[in-house]
């Protein structure tokens, strides 16, 4: 009979505890996500201060960055601006208009929150939909007035003529335009990595379980792993989406061979009336774009992997001093700097006092920020990392570990199946980050759109792990940095 170690055993019971308060939300998942601070010290596990360093850590603070630049984008409505242009230019067909919010729901999904990205887009979505309903009425109405119409001719004609088929018809490719974008937001969040919170709790937890793993994952290592991945998901979701809410006529979803109908015009009018509400691009626009092309430059080319990044060549031991999160936080820091108004160079009037000289609004403000910042992920990935570092210390990990080694005959690609099927069909039930960090067995009910999302994620994962991500990780090898947990 095997018995655990008593502080091997500590740990575990409270990692139990807190994944099922995780689960059930008993109580809020930020406060769950405290208690490592109470009971990790009380029961003897780790010290209160080796846990309170997890809080705020190498990975929450590029989090913390990353999700500052993110405001600043919402803040200035830029976010929007790119959505609007975008959905112009890729037109207003049943098919090209789903296309067309999924990409631009994946694209800002990259940057920003998937809860901020959809927020913002259901109601263009709504706005675009209300429209191409209400021409459709009155499109209806002309032609049963014009006597197009003989079944209710000579009739008065009621507050709705179209039929109760039509009706169904329209309302199911109402549920499908504002699905894609609710998919779409979870599927752009993958491409990079501080698109959303378990990916950054992937980064935490590796760098906590394997400290001298050489960085291998980063910014430019995830973006190039993920995003053709998440292009592939994407392409396969629409498709899905596609048969399922609208079907696949060419002509009438894709408009082959016919000219825009006056739904079209319509649709396209209610767009460029948005675009116009937004008026030209200002200097705090121009500069929060500028400042969010320099970040995602300098996250590429830090540590390229290929070649030498510019934290080696510009920093004496820049490979081991910095991380992704200095990049994330000089951004941040000139965001609170730099004026969101174009500067004027006046002569000094001394009838004025200094501050009213100086006093200019930079582009982000701290109130701004406290009040749109997602303070319970922050704390929730702290909560995770602290458990995964008690988790190591305690020698949970190892001892896992241990229980595990029969599934070493296991191929590779079945266990990564399973891992992502299991993982899929828990967030179906519990949060994304909750879930990443720590998951039960427990199912949950699936609308059939979802399981078809799940299996089109799954073997997403599953060929990209197997193909481009073999060379890329040298996943046919086991690297000596993974022999830490055994050492302990």
């Amino acid at each position: 009979m095997c018995f655990l170690p008593l502080k091997t055993a500590k740990c575990g019971y409270i990692i139990i505890i807190m994944a099922v308060y995780w689960c059930t939300e008993v109580i809020p998942l930020a406060v769950t996500s405290l208690m490592p601070v109470v009971f990790l010290p009380l029961l003897g596990v780790r010290s209160a201060k080796a846990v309170c360093l997890q809080y705020l850590n190498n990975t929450n603070m590029l989090f913390f960055g990353g999700l500052i630049v993110a405001i600043s984008v919402e803040h200035w409505n830029l976010h929007r601006r790119i959505a609007l242009k975008i959905l112009l230019l890729l037109g207003v067909k049943p098919a090209l208009l789903m296309l067309g919010f999924m990409i631009v729901t994946a694209f800002l999904s990259m940057w920003i929150s998937n809860t901020a990205t959809t927020a913002m887009m259901i109601p263009i979505v709504q706005a675009v939909l209300d429209q191409l309903d209400s021409t459709e009425h009155d499109m209806t109405v002309m032609e049963q007035a014009a006597g197009k119409n003989p079944l209710i001719l000579n009739e008065q004609v009621p507050d709705d003529p179209r039929s109760s088929e039509e009706k169904k018809k329209w309302k199911h490719v109402c549920k499908g335009m504002t699905l894609c974008v609710c998919y779409a937001a979870s599927i752009g969040g993958t491409a990079t990595l501080t698109g959303t919170g378990p990916n950054v709790v992937l980064k935490g937890q590796m760098n906590q379980i394997y400290p001298d793993n050489n960085d291998i994952v980063n910014f430019a290592s995830w973006f190039g792993f993920s995003f053709p991945n998440m292009v592939l998901m994407l392409v396969l979701a629409w498709l899905w989406l596609q048969c399922s809410f609208i079907g696949l006529n060419l002509k009438k979803s894709w408009g082959c061979g016919t000219e825009k109908t006056a739904k079209d015009k319509a649709a396209y009018n209610v767009l460029k009336e948005e675009m116009k509400k937004l008026g030209p691009v200002s200097y705090a626009e121009l500069n929060v774009f500028l400042l969010f092309v320099l970040l995602v430059l300098l996250w590429f080319t830090r540590h390229p992997g290929f070649i030498k990044g510019w934290a080696s060549w510009l920093f004496k031991g820049g490979e081991k001093y910095i991380t992704d999160a200095v990049p994330a936080m000089f951004v941040s820091l000139l965001l609170f700097i730099l004026p969101a108004q174009k500067p004027k160079f006046t002569a000094w009037n001394p009838s004025k006092s200094d501050s009213e000289q100086t006093e200019e609004a930079p582009l982000l403000d701290w109130n701004v920020v406290q009040r749109k910042m997602p303070w319970s992920i922050v704390l929730l990935l702290g909560g995770g990392f602290a458990l995964a570092d008690a988790s190591a210390n305690s020698g949970l990990s190892a001892w896992l570990g241990d229980q595990m080694t029969p599934l070493g005959s296991i191929p590779p690609w079945a266990i990564a199946s399973v891992v992502s099927f299991t993982v899929a069909v828990f967030t179906e039930c519990t949060s994304n980050v909750a879930t990443a960090t720590l998951f039960l067995p427990v199912f949950a009910s699936l609308v059939k759109s979802g399981i078809i999302m799940n299996i089109i994620g799954v073997l997403s994962v599953t060929l990209a792990i197997n193909t481009w991500g073999r060379p890329m990780f040298g996943l046919d090898t086991f690297p000596a940095w993974a022999n830490s947990t055994a050492k302990q």
